[in-house]
């Protein structure tokens, strides 16, 4: 069955081009131009993936990210018309796993989706055969498995996106090893690590709020100012 990608954006030339270069990769595509007309259909139907414009002319692309957040959890791609490093950190800060700035060249964001869609199916594939190092980490309750790509803290579910996942299970892996921030995205993004890039902070801030971290004094995510951040 042909993955299914949700395309908005009111830009229809984008939309349509989207939709021509998706369908040519054998995904299946639902599209609109607005962003209630597409939540409506998020709710009714099954999706792997989002591309979201920021600006719609009846709910911003970062509301709409925000409300599928509620309940859904497979990859958001956001798209923007703005450079300004705010625009990137609130769409990556309420949910999103990756953005692209336009215009933008449609093989790149093919080849984005695709990306996303890998890293988001081996996060929900379990019952793999088990590889030599460990499986399961638990440090002082908080209990990640890779297995089931699940995450607790003291026995309470915490709910990641696969991008969150990702980093909490790396900085876990080198726990007391201060991690730089290019190091981290290398790893997990698998891209080039680029200067004044707010990507790792955004979603380091995304992972602090879902584990209940105090902001002075985080219990388990520690920043090393000038360095990077370090699982204790």
């Amino acid at each position: 069955m042909a993955q299914k990608i949700l395309v908005v954006d009111d830009e229809v030339e984008i939309a349509d081009l989207v939709e021509l270069y998706l369908k040519n990769e054998g995904f299946e595509v639902r599209k609109f131009y607005r962003g209630l007309d597409a939540l409506a259909c998020v709710r009714a139907e099954p999706f792997d993936l989002a591309v979201l414009d920021v600006m719609l002319p009846d709910m911003d692309g970062f509301t709409l990210c925000a409300k599928i957040r509620e309940e859904h959890f497979w990859p958001i791609i956001m798209l923007t018309a703005r450079v300004e490093d705010i625009d990137k950190i609130m769409g990556l800060t309420i949910g999103a796993d990756d953005y692209i700035t336009k215009p933008f060249n449609p093989l790149e964001l093919v080849a984005r989706v695709k990306t996303q869609l890998r890293r988001y199916t081996r996060y929900n594939q379990a019952g793999e055969p088990p590889a030599q190092q460990a499986q399961e980490l638990d440090i002082r309750g908080l209990v990640i498995n890779r297995d089931s790509h699940k995450c607790t803290l003291y026995g309470k579910p915490v709910q990641l996106t696969p991008i969150e996942f990702s980093i909490l299970w790396y900085l876990c892996e080198n726990r007391g090893r201060v991690v730089s921030s290019e190091e981290l995205f290398e790893a997990v993004w698998g891209e080039k690590f680029l200067d004044n890039n707010n990507t790792v902070m955004a979603h380091i801030g995304r992972l602090r709020e879902k584990l209940g971290e105090p902001p002075r004094k985080p219990r388990f995510i520690k920043t090393v100012w000038g360095v990077g951040y370090q699982l204790e």
